[in-house]
Order: structure tokens, then C-alpha cells, then sequence
């Protein structure tokens, strides 16, 4: 067994096809055949159904488990060897939400990868209780969003707090209002995140509390399209305070007091407990966790 193997077997795992898997790979579809069969014939297991669309049989995802924490290790080894260099490289993978990533990432990356080109970053959006099942399982390095959700597994420290805040258009009716109740928008149509974001969650609670049904008009997955639709007067949201703020300052949109959201909640890194921090990632980390709250908060 080699390396290139289980390459190749977690790369058609992915692909569900041996010729696209050799196209990533660079290598002849022959050459993907030989090195599953290899395998198979090592470990006397059928690991692949040839079948279409291709699949791995239950002993193929089996050892694709125990594939997977060998290829991690090894590249554990190769971050190890390139720290021994001093110099900080490597590759960091973020996940955070939407909003973050518009509204916070931007000043924080462009300083971090002016001072360290060698350090490549990608990011991948998502909900902030998929941020943290993400840095459980490995998925991404480091993740940042709201930290009500804990786990044993992962690290958090705190960046900033954020609030979530009543905006409507500068048109709708309750633009006028200096401070609303929560009673107050029972009946007034809502757009709200979805079912699966922390923020929505906050809110069902608030009504919840409240013994009230809201008028729920539509449901989308990121706060930067809850305010697009905001803006056009086709209802009223709920969002995070620190995302409106380009809104705010321009007046496409208009912030409502309701006493029943003030609540802070925490933003936050997530690293998994125990995982090696390669020079790259403990550089990133130093510096996001070294900056003020009022930097992240001026940054909007």
C-alpha cells in the first residue's frame, strides 16, 4: 500500500468515476483500475462497485475512514518539515458565514497575506452551526461565527459580540417608530434566515417566549439576501447588527429598538482540540485573535 492509493481511492470517492479521477490525479484510467485493484487484492476486500455510477461498497467506506486519518497524518509530517523552515506557509482553510466573510474577512486577509504571501487561504461559507460540525470533523482549519454552540472537541475564543437587530426599508410603515415591542411584529410580514442559521433560531425563541406565531413571508440562507429583499419594502427582517451597518450609514435600510433582541451574543475562532497548528494557522490565529473588538466592528 501507498500513498498515491489511497489518493486515489478518496479522489474517486469524490468524482464517483474512475476516468474523472484520473483526469484529477493525472493518471490513465488503466492506472486508476491498478491501483484500486492493488489495493483490493492487499487488503482481500471488494472496495469499489464498478457498477454506475460507480460507488464504494461497505468496505470501501471503511477504508476510506482510516484512508483519510493516514493522508491527514502525513500531511501533519509535511507541515511539521515545513515549520522546521521558520517561515510561515502552508495552506489554511476558513469557514465562516456569509456576512463574516463580506464584512470581516476582507481587512483582516488583505493585511495577513500582504505580510505573508507564502500562506494560501480559501473560504467556505456556511451557517454558523455548520462552522462548528466543519472544524469537528476537519473539513476546515480554523472556523469563526457565533459561539453559542459548544463542543469537547473544539477551541473557541472570542472576538467580538454582535447583536441582532428589526431593520426595514426607509417605506414601510414602521420606519417611523422609535422603539418596537416584540408584540409589535406578530403581524408585520417577516423575511427571516433559515431554520438552521443561529440568528433564526434567536428569533423563533423571542417569539416562542412570547407565546407568538410570526408572519414569516420568506426564508433565505444568508443575511446579505435578507437585506437585499428588505431594501426592495418586501417585508422586515431580523439580522446581525454588524451586517447592516454599510446599509445604515447609506439609508437603504432603517434599524428598529426592539427591547426583547437585546441579547449579545459572542463572535468568535473555532479550532478542533488537539489538532496540530501548522506555522501558517498559528501565525492567522495571533494576529485575529490580537485585534480590538472596535476593529472588527470598525471594519463594517
Amino acid at each position: 500500500m501507498n500513498i498515491s492509493q489511497l489518493e486515489t481511492l478518496l479522489t474517486i470517492s469524490k468524482t464517483l468515476s474512475f476516468r474523472k479521477a484520473g483526469e484529477l490525479l493525472n493518471l490513465t484510467q488503466p492506472a486508476v483500475s491498478a491501483q484500486i485493484k492493488s489495493l483490493e487484492d492487499e487488503f482481500s476486500a471488494v472496495l469499489v462497485d464498478r457498477n454506475h455510477p460507480v460507488a464504494l461498497t461497505d468496505r470501501g467506506k471503511v477504508f476510506l475512514e482510516h484512508a483519510e486519518q493516514i493522508l491527514a497524518v502525513v500531511e501533519q509530517l509535511k507541515q511539521k518539515l515545513s515549520d522546521l523552515n521558520h517561515i510561515p506557509q502552508g495552506h489554511i482553510v476558513l469557514g465562516t458565514t456569509t456576512s463574516i466573510a463580506i464584512q470581516i474577512l476582507p481587512r483582516v486577509l488583505s493585511y495577513f497575506q500582504n505580510q505573508f504571501p507564502l500562506i494560501k487561504t480559501s473560504i467556505l461559507s456556511m451557517s454558523s452551526t455548520q462552522v462548528l460540525s466543519h472544524v469537528e470533523n476537519g473539513t476546515v482549519d480554523v472556523g469563526i461565527g457565533y459561539l453559542s454552540d459548544r463542543s469537547p472537541q473544539v477551541e473557541t475564543s472570542v472576538l467580538y459580540y454582535d447583536t441582532f437587530e428589526f431593520v426595514v426599508s426607509p417605506r414601510h410603515p414602521l420606519a417611523s417608530v422609535p422603539r418596537a415591542t416584540i408584540g409589535m411584529l406578530k403581524d408585520i410580514p417577516l423575511i427571516l434566515l433559515s431554520p438552521d442559521t443561529l440568528g433564526r433560531r434567536f428569533v423563533d425563541r423571542i417569539f416562542r417566549e412570547n407565546n407568538l406565531q410570526p408572519n414569516i413571508v420568506m426564508e433565505l440562507g444568508s443575511s446579505e439576501e435578507v437585506k437585499r429583499m428588505v431594501e426592495l419594502n418586501l417585508g422586515a427582517a431580523i439580522v446581525s447588527k454588524l451586517s447592516i451597518a454599510g446599509e445604515l450609514r447609506q439609508g437603504t435600510l432603517k434599524m428598529i429598538p426592539v427591547d426583547e433582541l437585546e441579547t449579545s451574543h459572542p463572535v468568535g475562532v473555532m479550532t478542533k482540540s488537539g489538532r496540530y497548528v501548522n506555522s501558517a494557522m498559528r501565525q492567522f490565529l495571533n494576529d485575529l485573535k490580537g485585534m480590538p473588538e472596535d476593529q472588527f466592528i470598525s471594519s463594517e
